[in-house]
């Protein structure tokens, strides 16, 4: 049996309940669940991957699969199949089918290692990967055979630690529609430090657009602050902007705790909102907010900010750890430690399963 999703809706609730439904055989979910979402965990020492329903009363895990190491980034593609990067620096890509139950893994070679965020072309031709180069720490995009995942091409980021992928649905000044966007985080890193932070007086982080059929340069941009690194990305559609989450890596102590963790990007310029009194340094993940602007996770603060489209806090909601987080249009999904926050709303999370960094909103 297969999913119920069309191109653009990728996992679709129906399609969801259809399966489950016929390979579980729970009858209770007739009534459709409030919210899906796909996401990875650790529970009980062992990383997972899998579909939560969060509904008024609880977070419910409906499907999940053991991951070999702690995951990072996922992406629906657009026949229902879930993709999920291992956290840098990364070694495996799997994709997972939850009608079937099937997963097909992929090992990267040993000189390159993974960023941690995969996406799937628009014209379903490729799969991309954000991946370093083990011998210069040069950033590049992984190209993989959409059936097989197997590596048929890479492209230069122009430069160090790519990380979050987007592929930019409307012109912006003379950046076309289509084009993608990738987060040069900026940091350098050699195989032998894996995670550590080393030499940051050499960061360079940027926001580029490659041409997604070539990987050509289309364009180039950098904050006049280069120890705030460039790390996720989201799409504004009222304010008709490219939001990014920052990580400030600054020296000083009280620098980094003011810092901004969000800048802009509106086809021409890369700017940073004004200073974040008390934000800690640490903007975790972003999505877009209902009416303009961001949410953005300030995890290090254990608040959960609503951004407007200048940039500054409209809302700062308590969220322990605040985390990943998920936006579809008049929604967004919160997770934190123990709690999720759902358009204000909260729910319990069992202190045994613990939300990694990302979820992505199954379509309704």
């Amino acid at each position: 049996m297969f999913l119920d999703a069309s191109p653009a809706a990728g996992l679709t609730r129906r399609g969801i309940l259809a399966w489950l439904a016929a390979g579980i055989g729970v009858p209770a979910l007739a009534r459709a669940p409030n919210s899906l979402l796909v996401a990875s965990w650790v529970e009980g020492g062992q990383y997972r991957a899998g579909l939560l329903q969060m509904d008024e009363a609880r977070v419910s895990v409906l499907a999940q699969l053991p991951l070999p190491t702690r995951a990072h980034g996922l992406a629906l593609e657009a026949d229902g199949a879930v993709l999920v990067a291992a956290r840098r620096p990364g070694d495996w890509l799997l994709r997972w089918r939850p009608d079937s139950g099937a997963a097909q893994w992929h090992w990267v070679d040993d000189d390159r290692r993974l960023n941690g965020h995969v996406l799937p072309s628009s014209d379903r031709r490729a799969v991309w990967t954000t991946e370093t180069n083990q011998a210069d720490a040069a950033g590049l995009i992984g190209v993989r055979d959409p059936r097989t995942l197997e590596k048929t091409g890479e492209w230069a980021t122009q430069g160090m630690d790519p990380h979050e992928m987007l592929v930019l649905p409307e012109a912006l000044g003379r950046v076309p529609a289509g084009a993608l966007l990738v987060a040069n985080g900026g940091i350098p890193t050699q195989s032998e430090t894996g995670r550590s932070h080393r030499d940051l007086s050499r960061m360079d982080p940027s926001l580029v657009a490659l041409d997604p059929a070539s990987g050509a340069l289309l364009g180039q941009w950098r904050l006049d602050d280069p120890r705030l690194s460039v790390r996720h990305l989201a799409w504004d559609p009222v304010g008709r902007r490219v939001g990014i989450a920052l990580q400030a890596e600054h020296d000083d102590e009280a620098t980094r705790r003011d810092a901004p963790l969000l800048a802009t990007w509106d086809g021409s310029a890369l700017r940073a909102a004004p200073p974040m009194a008390q934000a800690r340094g640490y903007g975790a993940d972003i999505c877009a907010r209902a009416g303009g602007g961001f949410w953005l996770s300030a995890t290090r603060a254990n608040a959960l900010l609503g951004l407007d489209a200048r940039g500054a806090i409209a809302e700062r909601v308590n969220l322990p750890s605040a985390g990943a987080l998920a936006a579809r249009p008049g929604h967004a999904w919160a997770a934190g430690a123990a709690v999720t926050w759902h358009d204000g709303e909260r729910q319990a999370l069992s202190a045994a399963l613990q939300l990694d960094n990302h979820w992505v909103s199954a379509r309704a």
